[in-house]
């Protein structure tokens, strides 16, 4: 238990069933046993990741007042430019050493769900950067696919109909975030980490890291161990969403991000979620009169609320008195 499972899904893009049951069963017991896994043998391209990766380097790059001008704290549906401490996610630890770049689905300010103010709807917030919002958006769709791919795998051990996932993902509020972690000995104390330990909020999260490290998982023991980068993958892990909806069957994992010494680091994870008003709920084959449903029923825009008013003091009710 002190390595992650590392696992080829090039089979699930082909049609022999026997073999894309075989990758739907390293998927399964990764997630049982870890909430954590790489994949290799995936549909991204290394020069999209290129791609992506220098225009997020480039927008970081730029000053703080550019930056600022989409602003996260300054929008009701989560979009844009968040800067260094604007999340806690250890509320143990001081706020993160990391500022972050958040879009989602882009929903035009006349979209009626838009027009309806519902929560995390709207429009992206993109810098001023020749090229970024078509790569960006791009590469949006093409993650959102990678994911439902994976989650297709998934319905086949949870003994739910092929298409479960694939019609809660109909216009999902997943979002696809890059962070920068400047180098460790700017923190602003000793205690101050680049990801605080946490576990992910949603469905399943998909994260390209670059070659500086620093992710930890923490394992069945509860010890920490590395996850580090490995060309060509992405390391997957599950979030508390997935979590509720399979009885904690597969398991949502604590981890962290240890800033590196000397060094930037960047990563790009995409974090898939389903249509906000779907109804989270335990799934049948998840539970029976010994293994009862641990969770009541809430909806995704709730639960996803209620867990980024736990992370951002922006979203935060204001304190009586």
């Amino acid at each position: 238990m002190n390595s992650l499972p590392i696992i080829d899904i090039a089979q699930l893009y082909s049609d022999d069933q026997v073999a894309w049951a075989a990758v739907a069963s390293q998927i399964d017991r990764a997630c049982r046993e870890w909430g954590f896994f790489y994949i290799k043998g995936h549909p991204i391209s290394s020069t999209r990741i290129e791609e992506v990766l220098a225009q997020a380097k480039d927008f970081f790059a730029q000053p703080s007042a550019t930056k600022l001008q989409i602003d996260i704290t300054q929008t009701r549906h989560h979009r844009g430019y968040g800067a260094i401490a604007t999340e806690q996610l250890d509320p143990s630890k001081p706020s993160d050493l990391k500022e972050t770049f958040d879009m989602g689905l882009h929903l035009p300010a006349d979209h009626p769900e838009v027009l309806a103010e519902k929560p995390l709807r709207g429009p992206n917030r993109h810098p001023s950067i020749p090229g970024w919002e078509t790569l960006m958006e791009q590469h949006y769709i093409d993650m959102q696919a990678l994911a439902q791919t994976l989650l297709r795998a998934m319905t086949l051990a949870l003994d739910i109909d092929p298409d479960f996932f694939d019609s809660r993902f109909s216009q999902p509020v997943s979002v696809l975030r890059m962070i920068h972690y400047p180098p460790r000995h700017t923190a602003s104390s000793e205690e101050q980490q680049g990801a605080g330990a946490h576990t992910d909020y949603g469905c399943i999260t998909l994260l390209y890291q670059d070659a500086a490290g620093g992710l930890q998982v923490r394992n069945v023991k509860g010890e920490w161990i590395d996850a580090p980068p490995i060309e060509g993958t992405f390391v997957v892990n599950l979030g508390d969403m997935m979590a509720r909806w399979s009885n904690d069957r597969y398991l949502s994992t604590p981890h962290r991000v240890i800033s590196p010494l000397g060094v930037d680091r960047y990563s790009m994870p995409f974090f898939a979620e389903p249509h906000p008003d779907t109804r989270i709920e335990c799934l049948p084959g998840c539970q029976d009169e010994h293994h009862p449903a641990k969770y009541p029923i809430t909806t995704c825009a709730e639960f996803l609320l209620s867990r980024f008013a736990d992370t951002y003091a922006y979203r935060r009710e204001p304190q009586a008195g």
